[in-house]
């Protein structure tokens, strides 16, 4: 019998004497719900070791899924980044979507959080009590050329990169392929049998050249403010990622070492159409020739659930 709020009586106490695991669910570089990239954040991750939060990210089955730790360094709180299948130093949509949760308990208009890749300060813009903006300074990536360039573009399918192909260490190792125009990048599909060179691979995934790299894989096209980006990174259990904040921060410092933009310039990256999830990122660099003196990246987060995890003790 239903009581008159739609529940079953002896569902009430459903979690019976299992731990309840708190998160929330957050919608990162954008400004609409059910938009942008999705985001698990456990509020209190002290009841697990790294296989149970392994575990929780893949059960979770977003791009990353965070754990929020006491802070040991100075920062506000500690996080552990996990995509599907692997642990992360640092990754850029779960540290915004993090500072927005942090931020938003702490009504602070400033956060910094500790990450593997060491202190990650953000900036918070408010409107009234909401968190409407988030600025995060970002660690500044080694780059270096990437050596199996010819491996890389048949595996997406393309010519030619119309910039030097590198590869920034930033959380992944993110390389970046120029294409010719939009048009181009939303065309993209990684071309499983020029990558694999043989007729009996039928039964791999449709991602497995790409895989077999170990390279989060960034098409992109634009010129001055505005760029459209595609990111593949199967080896991390993301076979095509909405919004990519790490991948951000490389992209404005690959632009000016270039001499595509200026430094110091912002701006605009549009990623995610494709797989139905727009999203919208912003980037700057600072510094002169190969001297990058900082990296920022910023975007909109919005808190779209929460959710308690029963889990029952062995």
């Amino acid at each position: 019998m239903m009581t008159e709020v739609g529940v079953i009586p002896d569902l009430i106490d459903w979690h019976g004497s299992a731990e309840l695991h708190p998160y929330f669910v957050c919608d990162v570089f954008t400004y609409t719900p059910l938009q942008g990239n999705q985001l698990g954040v456990f509020v209190d991750g002290r009841p697990f070791d790294a296989a149970e939060m392994q575990r929780l990210a893949r059960e979770m089955n977003f791009a990353e899924t965070v754990f929020l730790l006491p802070p040991t360094k100075g920062g506000d709180v500690s996080l552990r980044i996990f995509t599907p299948v692997a642990e992360l130093p640092f990754a850029g949509h779960p540290v915004l979507g993090t500072a927005f949760v942090v931020g938003g308990a702490l009504g602070a208009d400033a956060v910094t959080l500790e990450t593997g890749a060491g202190l990650v300060p953000i900036t918070l813009k408010r409107d009234g009590d909401r968190v409407v903006f988030g600025w995060m300074r970002q660690p500044i990536p080694a780059w270096e050329p990437f050596e199996r360039e010819r491996e890389l573009l048949d595996a997406l399918g393309v010519a030619s990169s119309q910039l030097p192909v590198e590869v920034y260490r930033n959380g992944p190792r993110h390389a970046y392929v120029r294409l010719a125009s939009e048009e181009a990048v939303a065309a993209v599909k990684p071309d499983l049998a020029a990558a694999l060179g043989s007729p009996q691979t039928v039964a791999k995934p449709d991602f497995a050249a790409l895989e077999g790299l170990g390279i989060a894989a960034n098409c992109f096209a634009g010129r001055g403010r505005s760029w459209k980006t595609r990111m593949f990174a199967p080896a991390l259990g993301v076979p095509e990622d909405p919004a990519t904040g790490s991948a951000a921060g490389p992209l404005a410092v690959h632009l000016a070492r270039h001499g595509q933009i200026a430094f110091g310039e912002e701006i605009e990256i549009r990623q995610g159409a494709e797989i139905g999830r727009p999203s919208l990122l912003y980037a700057t660099a600072t510094g002169e020739g190969d001297r990058i003196d900082s990296v920022g990246v910023g975007g909109m987060a919005l808190i779209v659930a929460e959710g308690r995890f029963r889990i029952a003790g062995e």
